[in-house]
């Protein structure tokens, strides 16, 4: 049976990975407790694994966007963009094999195993702008999750065409356009940021909006 201290170990672990919505050892040692309390939960089915080095609540529901909010707390300076933003903003139906994740010019690239990234790089206006943050619920805690706005995801997957598809590219305005995700002035003003203004022009006169 296991002593008070222990036990009372056990229950401040649980608490803190119900707060943090994800737990990762170095979460442990902020507060002076051993990471091998991570392994003792987890045999006593009372931790689950969703990642190498992260840590659930065992009767935390896995939601749709579990591999975001996992991606979010180990790269918190990325934003979320392309495919995996299409389809966070209901754009399309596919799931990406991997997440596309956008970092500043000259950040030194992730290099975590899971979730698997594809990783582009911002500078300028074009990193700063077009940004929304959204929190994310994990069990009873919420992750800020950062994630381009469907404007800027639009001009992105233009940008970035010959990396994912000129027809997921095409996709990606229409869609936008059908559900009104975005003003014709907003779009215009990050397919200008993004430089692919001209590329657009004749692909936006044939989608009206």
């Amino acid at each position: 049976m296991s002593s008070p201290t222990l036990q009372n170990l056990d229950a401040e672990v649980l608490a803190l990975a119900r707060k943090r919505g994800v737990l990762r050892a170095r979460d442990l040692q902020e507060h002076g407790i051993a990471r091998t309390y991570l392994q003792r939960l987890q045999e006593r089915g009372l931790l689950q694994t969703v990642g190498r080095g992260l840590y659930l609540p065992a009767d935390t529901e896995i939601t749709e966007h579990q591999t975001l909010v996992e991606v979010a707390r180990r790269v918190p300076h990325g934003v979320v963009c392309l495919l995996s933003a299409l389809r966070f903003h209901d754009f399309t139906t596919q799931e990406p094999h991997a997440v596309w994740l956008a970092i500043e010019k000259g950040a030194r690239t992730p290099k975590i195993e899971y979730p698997t990234l594809r990783v582009v790089r911002f500078g300028g206006d074009a990193w700063c702008e077009g940004v929304e943050e959204h929190h994310l619920p994990v069990g009873e805690a919420k992750v800020t999750v950062r994630v381009t706005n469907p404007a800027k995801t639009v001009a992105d997957c233009w940008k970035f065409r010959n990396k994912i598809g000129l027809d997921v590219a095409l996709e990606a305005l229409r869609e936008g356009r059908r559900k009104r995700k975005f003003t014709m002035d907003e779009l215009w003003h990050f397919a200008t940021i993004d430089r692919v203004a001209n590329v657009m022009r004749p692909y936006l006169e044939a989608v009206r909006f």
